[in-house]
């Protein structure tokens, strides 16, 4: 099939790896540092701040599963709102239905005949169902299929800024970001959807971090500077998170999530085989016709 169609697949899959939003921060795209590791700090915020995140980190991987809705501008790439359930209790499992709204992105959906587009995350894999345009041009199969274990032979780095989506859909993401940040305080008192919350924000830079392994998955997925900002309830529930960043190649990120129901069950069915192309495949060609 067209290098074209198969290049479109991967923008976006790349773009909807997390709940998206309108009012989300651009994320960082791969950038590739030559310095040699910085000197093990003991960041952190301070420990009255980082023992409420805990509490809520705690809260939040045991619920194990919520209802998200979010938007996502990412510099003039795309603007996408998503909606959907997600399970993170053994690894990232949802389904999502994204909608892209403007920028290049929704230019390439509108190509392959639709702006909207259902995903589904397995502990295995991540399907995009691309629409009956794409299907045409993909020997009739609807579904295209990501293998989490070969993410890191895409082309351009685009794998390793998968990964970090997915990592993103969970709300457990951003306590990482936050008990990793030096400057993470609490910002006060707030509402949303009308419920009290407390919020607490912070700001990182990935060359400073000295959590090893979070610095080499932020440096691989593009990210050059994160805020985060999230929003408690009562029960110790992120309940609302506004990210934003700077992507190396993409510039500015901005991306507002909600959360909310909690617990409920999210069940995922694998899309029907013969209904699936491999991503690998669009980009030899064994896809489809050119």
């Amino acid at each position: 099939m067209g290098r074209a169609v198969a290049v479109a697949a991967l923008v976006l899959v790349t773009a909807c790896g997390s709940p998206g939003d309108a009012d989300r921060p651009t994320r960082p795209t791969p950038t590739t540092s030559t310095s040699a590791p910085a000197p093990s700090r003991s960041p952190v915020a301070p420990a009255a701040v980082r023992e409420a995140l805990r509490a809520v980190e705690e809260a939040t991987a045991a619920a194990g599963s919520a209802r998200v809705s979010s938007t996502t501008v990412m510099g003039s790439v795309l603007s996408m709102e998503t909606t959907g359930a997600l399970s993170w209790a053994d690894g990232p499992v949802g389904r999502l239905t994204l909608t892209y709204t403007g920028g290049e992105v929704a230019e390439s959906m509108r190509d392959l005949g639709s702006v909207s587009m259902q995903a589904r995350l397995l502990p295995d894999a991540y399907y995009a169902r691309l629409g009956d345009a794409f299907a045409d041009r993909a020997r009739g199969k609807h579904w295209v299929r990501y293998d989490h274990d070969s993410l890191d032979e895409l082309p351009g780095g685009s794998g390793a800024q998968l990964k970090e989506e997915l990592e993103r859909t969970a709300p457990v993401q951003p306590l990482e970001l936050l008990l990793a940040c030096e400057s993470a305080r609490k910002a006060g008192e707030d509402r949303v959807d009308g419920r009290p919350a407390t919020r607490f924000s912070g700001t990182l830079t990935v060359t400073e971090l000295a959590d090893s392994a979070l610095k080499r998955r932020l440096t691989a997925a593009g990210v050059v500077t994160q805020s985060v900002d999230i929003w408690v309830d009562e029960r110790n529930l992120l309940v609302k998170k506004v990210e934003k960043g700077q992507l190396k190649e993409t510039g500015e990120l901005r991306q507002t999530a909600f959360y909310d129901d909690y617990g409920l069950k999210v069940s995922v069915e694998r899309p029907p085989s013969d209904d699936t192309v491999d991503f690998t495949e669009l980009l030899d060609g064994r896809g489809g016709g050119s």
